[in-house]
């Protein structure tokens, strides 16, 4: 049986680490705020990735982005994907030359399929995160949103996962827009939307605010892996804390040894 995976989110906004509610940012810390309180050389073996997205608005510093990608991922022993406003091949080569495993690609996905088979051919198709940010309608359906959430896409959640748009792509990240940054737990109902014919991992995202939360997603059969990107709700020791209970709950996850109490070095600065 393969393991579920706990994952991390961080987002990342011309310089500075940022919370969202329902695609609203708010600035939360720089990276000297990032290294006092989310130590990566302790914290990766209590997560099983990290993500990192750059969810600017406006013209993207694709500079400042892989540097202090780069400075996060020396010192980070757990997988790392990144993305954010990948238009070009470039673009993907620099973010897994400043050290991430994989790319993370949600516009592509919709206006620029050539872009992702490129991608894909050049690196494997296991390499690449399509990450949907989803809407509910009055209906009970799901819309598809690009560009941080400013454009609505025509086709549905459902047609979306059934078309050759998810075809070189290794996992799906659901991400939903009703629920980002609210702490009221996943909007699992979207999963009702997966075809079956999707039998790609899934990674909810969305909505965790505490253990219970990520418990609840990973009891899911149909769910892979469950995300948060709540900065200040699993600050310190939260995110071992949360693995722990996720283990004594017996979900079935990857066993790190404790190492917390080594005197690793802090590496980005």
């Amino acid at each position: 049986m393969l393991k579920k995976r706990l994952i991390f989110t961080l987002l990342f906004d011309r310089g500075h680490f940022v919370l969202s509610r329902n695609f609203r940012l708010q600035k939360v810390g720089d990276l000297l705020w990032l290294k006092n309180n989310y130590d990566f050389s302790k914290i990766s073996f209590f997560i099983d990735e990290l993500i990192v997205l750059d969810v600017s608005r406006g013209v993207r510093n694709r500079d400042l982005f892989v540097n202090t990608l780069s400075k996060i991922a020396t010192g980070c022993f757990a997988p790392i994907a990144a993305g954010g406003g990948i238009e070009n091949l470039e673009d993907a080569r620099r973010v897994l030359r400043s050290g991430a495993d994989k790319v993370v690609l949600n516009s592509a996905l919709s206006s620029n399929l050539t872009l992702v088979r490129k991608i894909a051919e050049e690196f494997g198709q296991q390499c690449i995160i399509g990450s949907l940010d989803l809407k509910r309608t009055v209906q009970g359906e799901y819309c598809i949103y690009t560009h941080n959430g400013g454009h609505k896409q025509a086709v549905g959640l459902t047609d979306f996962l059934d078309s050759q748009a998810v075809s070189s792509v290794g996992e799906i990240y659901l991400n939903s827009i009703d629920r980002d940054g609210t702490g009221q737990g996943y909007d699992f109902n979207m999963l009702n939307f997966v075809p079956d014919s999707c039998a790609l991992p899934l990674i909810l995202a969305g909505g965790a605010g505490n253990s219970r939360h990520l418990l609840e997603g990973l009891q899911y059969p149909r769910v892979d892996a469950v995300a948060t990107a709540h900065l200040f709700n699993f600050v310190g020791d939260g995110l071992k804390k949360a693995r722990g209970v996720l283990l004594d709950s017996g979900v079935k996850l990857a066993y790190w040894p404790d190492i917390s109490t080594l005197n690793l070095k802090k590496e980005y600065h």
